[in-house]
């Protein structure tokens, strides 16, 4: 691998004016194919397999003209003052408004009259207008979305207070004050990593190439794919994060190659060889954990999964080729003044070691203390994680500011907690007559229960043999009632399926979340187990020890168990919410723990091959276990100190955001990041191998005969790198200064 990427790296230092323009091409044919495409994503989570999406598809099979996928919105509409919507004036408004939403789009098919369909709240103040389209969310345009907020901006200027919901709507657009945020930070801790400006720039730039690509590409398949809506938020999230990450620490390697005396072509071969291999490997662990999520079976979760992996191929090549590329435009003005000024300087005596180091000397000389100190730590954050509850979010978890929630508020206030939370009982059979029983026992079975509010008469279809029943419970559609009454139903609708021979399903917006979290909730350790059994077996590969890569899976289940504690304590308890910009609290959504699971694992990996490399170079080259960490520290502490500071920025800057699910993750992935690179890898993996010593690095024979060889540390480029006399590009040819 080592010689490989040293070639690689070698050939890209030579033709940079080549490799900088095949990454441009690549760059413009994503971003031609992003433009040619409506990049109009969805922000729905259906899961086949389960009772709520199958009794969605029997909708769909059996009332064809309703069309249970195509888009909808529904029109919250009160009175003015205090006022009855059945007055004259207001009535008039009314009829205006729905004329104009019948017209709002070709693609509308009907809009039910809130008059006519008895939709009107007990005391005549409120009333909704359900609003069904032919085609998908996915497929309406900005003009579709346009001409609907035009007719409700309209009725407000009448003097009604007009709110909506449903998919119909168009959705928020992404902020990019998250990126910004992050790549200010990035900037900002990168000068002062490197005391460059032109080393600095670099990761920025590779990270800006890298995530262009990558959210066109995204933009590209939104539309073909019916991508969520929050799959590019995580591919960005984490396209910017490793991406700086990865070039920081390449170029970090080829500013310590210079200063052991290699020529600038030479040290940019060798750090692509060395410091390239730790990041393909890094890389690799990541990819693992978000491939991985394929095989819990959940499309949204394969779908961000794949797009966020991509994203990290995307960064891991343009890191070992890009960069060396640009390396060559400024070879030495990438090692800052300072750098480039010190060997002209006296070397002074008592010179103070760099903080890393120091701190590793610190461990090493308390291992015991430090280690349980920082375990016992971790156990206590991770605790509130004993407690989660999984749900999805609603528009009751939405800024108040959004018209969702607006909407959301109203409707639950005129009607009660359950009416955003409708279920609807679904029964199906091939008898027509067997179909009335069932639906008779099945009504008669669920009005009495104490969370049921009511329960609407059956609508048939044109054959007669399916029906739906409506039910509005009396709880919020997020509570826990609301989940007991799910079950309830379900249990009752078996024993009716088993009195009648027809198929009773439970299904709605309320139920289909239920459906999703427990799902989710059943996934995590299956998913755990395999992720961490597949990077157990990469790096064995890369550090041939047992007892190391051991080491590095139980670190990151400290780790993501406390970064679990802390989110079940900001976003479920409410503690600190008021810093965080949390104007509800809710349970966890059922995205959250897995993603989690996954990318902290991958990032844990990142750091623990990025540190242990190098501690295991040392190791080698003859140093002894404790002088090894001391080496390891010394050169590579700085740039995970960096690398690890970098992505928290990155990640916390998306907890600004309005989406509860990316503000949640990002919370959780900074958070992560924190406990694992600081906590973990900077604290706990130097104390263990201080206690482990030499056993630390042990082998069975018979496994280390049998495993290949990948030399990440590079002990062949001694031998096959080839001479240093070549000239570096000149000056003239190089980027600007800084």
């Amino acid at each position: 691998m080592a010689t490989f990427l040293h070639r690689l790296g070698r050939g890209a230092f030579r033709r940079r004016w080549l490799t900088l323009l095949l990454w441009a091409v690549v760059l413009g044919a994503a971003g031609v194919a992003a433009a040619g495409s409506s990049g109009s994503s969805n922000s729905n989570i259906t899961l086949p397999g389960i009772e709520a999406q199958k009794a969605y598809d029997v909708l769909g099979e059996k009332y064809p003209a309703a069309n249970a996928d195509g888009a909808s919105a529904r029109v919250a509409v009160r009175a003015p003052d205090g006022q009855k919507l059945a007055s004259a004036g207001p009535r008039a408004e009314v009829s205006a408004l729905l004329k104009g939403l019948r017209g709002s789009s070709l693609r509308v098919a009907s809009v039910a009259d809130p008059f006519k369909a008895k939709t009107i709240s007990a005391d005549g103040t409120t009333g909704y207008a359900q609003v069904t389209y032919k085609t998908k969310p996915a497929e309406l345009t900005d003009a579709d979305h346009s001409h609907l907020d035009d007719v409700l901006e309209a009725a407000r200027g009448q003097g009604l207070i007009v709110e909506a919901s449903g998919s119909a709507l168009a959705p928020a657009e992404a902020s990019s004050s998250a990126e910004a945020i992050g790549f200010v930070l990035g900037a900002l801790i990168l000068i002062v990593t490197f005391g460059s400006f032109v080393a600095a720039g670099m990761p920025l730039l590779t990270a800006l190439l890298g995530v262009g690509i990558t959210t066109s590409a995204i933009t590209a398949l939104t539309t073909a794919l019916d991508l969520h809506s929050s799959t590019s938020s995580l591919a960005t999230m984490l396209g910017i994060a490793v991406g700086i990450d990865y070039s920081l620490f390449i170029v970090s390697r080829y500013r310590s190659e210079r200063a052991l005396g290699h020529d600038a072509r030479e040290a940019a071969a060798r750090a692509n060889g060395t410091g390239g291999s730790a990041v393909v490997f890094a890389g690799l662990t990541v990819v693992i954990a978000l491939v991985g999520l394929a095989v819990v079976n959940l499309p949204i979760l394969t779908a961000m999964g794949m797009a966020a992996a991509g994203a990290v191929v995307v960064a891991v090549l343009v890191a070992v080729t890009l960069v060396p590329a640009l390396l060559a435009f400024a070879p030495e003005r990438v090692l800052g003044r300072a750098s480039r000024t010190k060997s002209a300087r006296p070397k002074t005596t008592g010179v103070k070691p760099p903080l890393a180091e120091r701190w590793a000397a610190f461990v090493l000389r308390r291992p015991w203390k430090v280690l349980l100190f920082s375990v016992l730590g971790l156990g206590v954050i991770a605790l509130p994680a004993t407690r989660i509850e999984l749900g999805l979010p609603d528009d009751s978890t939405k800024p108040t500011s959004t018209t969702e929630r607006r909407a959301y508020d109203m409707l639950a206030e005129s009607f009660g907690p359950g009416f955003n939370g409708p279920l609807t009982l679904v029964v199906s059979g091939s008898d027509p007559a067997a179909t009335k029983t069932a639906v008779g026992q099945l009504q008669g079975s669920v009005k009495d229960l104490k969370d049921v509010a009511t329960v609407a008469p059956a609508t048939y279809n044109p054959a007669g043999d399916t029906a739906m029943v409506t039910l509005v419970p009396k709880s919020s559609p997020a509570s826990e009632a609301t989940k007991d009454l799910v079950h309830t139903i379900r249990a009752r609708a078996k024993d009716v399926q088993t009195s009648t021979g027809t198929r009773a399903l439970v299904t709605g917006t309320t139920a289909m979340n239920i459906d999703v979290a427990s799902k989710f909730a059943a996934a995590v350790v299956p998913y755990l187990a395999l992720v961490v059994g597949l990077a157990f077996l990469v790096l064995i590969l890369v550090f041939r020890s047992i007892l190391v890569p051991l080491k590095a899976a139980l670190g990151f289940l400290l780790s993501v168990l406390a970064s679990l504690g802390a989110v079940v304590a900001v976003f479920q308890w409410g503690w600190l919410k008021d810093l965080f910009g949390l104007e509800t609290t809710g349970p966890i959504m059922g995205l959250v723990p897995i993603l989690l699971v996954g990318i902290v694992f991958g990032l844990a990996m990142d750091y623990q091959v990025f540190l242990v490399t190098r501690i295991r170079e040392a190791y080698v080259h003859g140093a002894d276990g404790r002088q090894a960490v001391i080496e390891g520290f010394r050169h590579s502490g700085k740039v995970v100190i960096a690398a690890a500071l970098i992505m928290t920025g990155v990640f916390a800057g998306f907890i600004g955001g309005d989406d509860t699910m990316i503000k949640s993750l990002g919370f959780g992935l900074a958070i992560g990041v924190v406990f694992d690179a600081f906590v973990v890898r900077m604290t706990i993996v130097p104390a263990v191998l201080a206690l482990l010593g030499r056993r630390a690095w042990s082998l069975p024979g018979w496994l280390d005969r049998r495993l290949p060889h990948v030399d990440v540390e590079g002990e062949k480029l001694g031998s096959t790198a080839p001479a240093l006399s070549e000239p570096a590009p000149r000056e003239a040819d190089s980027a600007p200064t800084r």
